[in-house]
């Protein structure tokens, strides 16, 4: 699963990124962002603007938000099939914008797992493939929330867990943002594990563990 990670880019880097997306005009760096946070992401609405969503899905049918706590992540095998998820694959797709993630090391013998912070060699931000719903609220809210979609992992990964985000290259940006609604086997192409040649990780504290903490200092190295 993908269960915290990283922006800490500023617009004008992610303008030049994403080139063709219009970005808030400022933003916060984040250095560990959990579930059920604002995260940025470009919905695929026509308007090619991110904005901010909550990092947990609620489906638009949903009764109970709560939900929002167990759909963080969508499996990519069965996305086009499990309820929560496939209407959101036909018609509701989003980049989620980061610049690196982390996942847990479990090692023979010790009781801790060790955290990875996990990135681009060239350290520029990059987007993971989600999917985006609105919530209406009894009271009259509205509530923009996503997931991040999971698939096998790469040969870096799998040192590390048994699971990955989806990673999507920018010449797939324009086609996991099709406004038009899309078959499930027209896009399941899109739904792999990203080059592990083009990726770095590296063991950080496990100041991470507490989302509290969100601050430069949890993406440094240690030994």
């Amino acid at each position: 699963m993908c269960g915290r990670f990283t922006l800490t880019t500023d617009p004008a880097q992610a303008e030049d990124v994403f080139n063709g997306f219009t970005f808030p005009s400022q933003f916060t760096p984040r250095f560990n962002i959990a579930p059920t946070q604002p995260v940025l992401a470009i919905p695929n609405d026509g308007k090619n603007t991110a904005d901010f969503f909550l990092w947990g899905l609620i489906p638009s049918w949903s009764k109970d938000p709560a939900i929002a706590s167990k759909l963080i992540n969508a499996r990519g095998e069965t996305i086009a099939e499990k309820p929560s998820f496939r209407g959101g694959f036909k018609y509701k797709r989003c980049l989620i914008l980061t610049d690196g993630f982390y996942e847990w090391k479990s090692s023979p013998g010790v009781k801790t797992k060790t955290p990875y912070f996990i990135h681009m060699k060239d350290r520029k931000p990059f987007a993971f493939a989600g999917l985006w719903d609105e919530w209406h609220s009894p009271d009259g809210g509205t509530l923009r929330t996503c997931t991040i979609i999971t698939t096998e992992p790469n040969e870096l990964m799998s040192t590390l867990h048994n699971r990955m985000p989806v990673i999507l290259n920018q010449k797939d940006y324009a086609e996991w943002l099709d406004s038009t609604p899309r078959t499930p086997d027209s896009l399941l192409h899109l739904i792999k594990s990203f080059p592990a040649d083009k990726m770095s990780a590296h063991p950080v504290s496990t100041m991470v563990n507490t989302p509290n903490n969100d601050r430069a200092e949890l993406i440094v190295p240690v030994q």
